[in-house]
């Protein structure tokens, strides 16, 4: 499916570093996959621990007001680079 879209070119240069990304579309792929596997991890959190709000999360690991639960997570993941390999549509 084709779109218009209005991107950041500094912050799209930087997923295709990181990600070591072909095209454009394989950057932009990578990324949506990766906030999709950090909220099912958010989700799984929740259900695991039994917490209900973000607050809660955020109490769980000590963070400070105002950073948001994805962030909360980010931190405790390891610092391995991201890649496309073996990732399909």
């Amino acid at each position: 499916m084709k779109y218009t879209l209005n991107i950041d070119t500094a912050l799209l240069e930087r997923v295709i570093s990181v990600t070591g990304a072909a095209t454009k579309t394989e950057a932009i792929h990578v990324a949506l996959r990766e906030v999709d596997r950090r909220a099912h991890l958010v989700e799984r959190l929740r259900a695991g621990t039994g917490v209900s709000s973000d607050d809660e999360i955020r109490n769980l690991f000590g963070s400070p007001r105002g950073e948001s639960s994805l962030e909360t997570l980010r931190v405790a993941e390891d610092a391995a680079p991201y890649t496309t390999k073996g990732l399909k549509g």
